[in-house]
Formats: C-alpha cells, structure tokens, sequence
C-alpha cells in the first residue's frame, strides 16, 4: 500500500512514519514537505491509497489545496491532519472531500483507528464535529468503534437502493460529475437522488449529511458494485 504525506513538519512526519508501520508492514510512504511538492506527489502518486495533508502548508492555503487535490484527483481518500480542532475547520474540510480530519493532538491509538476506518470506505469525523455546542461531548476522546446496536440502514431512512449508492459516493466525497460517472447516471437524475437524500436525513447540506450519517452510525455495506461499501463512524 502507498500512502502520501504532505507535512512540513519533520517530527510529524516522523510520528506518522511510526503509526502507518502499524497500519500494514508493507506500506510505502512518500512524503513532501510544501504544496508545490505536495501537488507533483499526487500527480506522480496517483494511484496512492491514502493522502494525508496538513492544512498549514508553505505555498499554499490548505483548503485550497484540498479542494484542488480531490478535484484533479477524486480517486485519491484524502484525511486532513491539522493543528486544529475547530469544528469550522473540520466543517469545512468534509465539505471539500476530505474522508477524514484528524487532529494533531489525536493519540496514536486514536490515528491509527481513524486511518483504519478511512481505508475501509469509511469517513472519520473527531467528536468535536458531532458535539453541536455540547462542551462535554467536545472534550471527549475520539472513538472509532461503533456502539452495539447503534448503526442504521438506508432502508430504514426510506432510501432506495439508488439512493443508498449516491449516498455512500457522497460520504466518499464525490462531486456530482464523479457520482454520474460512477453510476452511470444523467447529472438531473443525481441532484434528484440528492435532493432526496437530505430529505431523510432531515439536512440541508452535504457536510449536514455527512454528520447526521455519522450520529446515526449509518451502514452502508455492499451497496456500490465491486465496493466493500462505505460505513460512517465517529
């Protein structure tokens, strides 16, 4: 597995390094430490399974370079570290395609979980972005496993099963144009599934969607050809 750093700070660099051996023995690693460099990384990488991007980066303002990133190369899972824990922030991010959004101060244990679930089609969002005001939820540590008994089906919020595959393409962070690519689908036929999408989820955004699935501990398995399906976490 190759997974891409983008990070101009060599202690992290080297405590990620130390983490992603946990992940998979085999992993190869590739780092940069601009945006510059950032951008020929991918462009010679793309084929990479996982992009880890700090947001803090000399050349560049890093949700612009996120932004820039998931639209040149959508294939490419992008987890967001960051010095921050602001739920804008984190916000923000997901809105751009992010698959996850980790804070600096994370624990290895907590990396390592979060990285895991993004690698199974997952999305990690730090519970600060689930808290919604609540001061006590937000100092909670994060956790990646789900509670028993907590998930939810896509049959149960009343989606069909098309609808089910444009959700998970969206909890992946797919534009439309990627989504009607995917599915084989006119661009009016997706803004209809979505529009549908938010409905049940009682949403007005994507990023509102992307945490409400994750409140609800939404399982969507099995639902996209040749995928092993998407499930959202904390």
């Amino acid at each position: 597995m190759k997974i891409l750093i983008v990070d101009d700070h060599p202690l992290i660099l080297e405590a990620l390094r130390h983490v992603l051996r946990q992940l998979d023995g085999d992993v190869l690693v590739l780092d940069a430490r601009t945006a510059e460099e950032g951008r020929r990384l991918v462009a010679g990488n793309s084929d990479a399974g996982l992009l880890l991007l700090d947001l803090t980066l000399p050349g560049a303002d890093g949700f612009s370079l996120l932004e820039e990133l998931r639209d040149a190369y959508p294939t490419v899972p992008v987890v967001v570290l960051s010095a921050s824990d602001r739920r804008e922030d984190i916000m923000r991010a997901i809105d751009l395609g992010a698959m996850g959004y980790i804070p600096k101060s994370s624990s290895n244990q907590v990396m390592l979980q979060a990285l895991r679930l993004v690698l199974s089609g997952g999305v990690y969002l730090p519970p600060v972005a689930l808290a919604a005001g609540d001061a006590a939820a937000a100092e909670a540590p994060p956790v990646v496993e789900d509670a028993a008994g907590s998930r939810t089906t896509a049959r149960e919020l009343g989606l069909t099963a098309r609808q089910a595959q444009v959700l998970a393409l969206i909890l992946q962070g797919k534009p439309n144009k990627v989504i009607c690519r995917e599915l084989g689908l006119a661009e009016g036929t997706v803004k209809i599934h979505v529009a549908a999408i938010l409905r049940a989820l009682n949403v007005s955004t994507r990023t509102q969607a992307v945490i409400e699935a994750s409140r609800l501990g939404l399982q969507l398995e099995q639902v996209l050809p040749g995928a092993l399906g998407t499930t959202l976490r904390q």
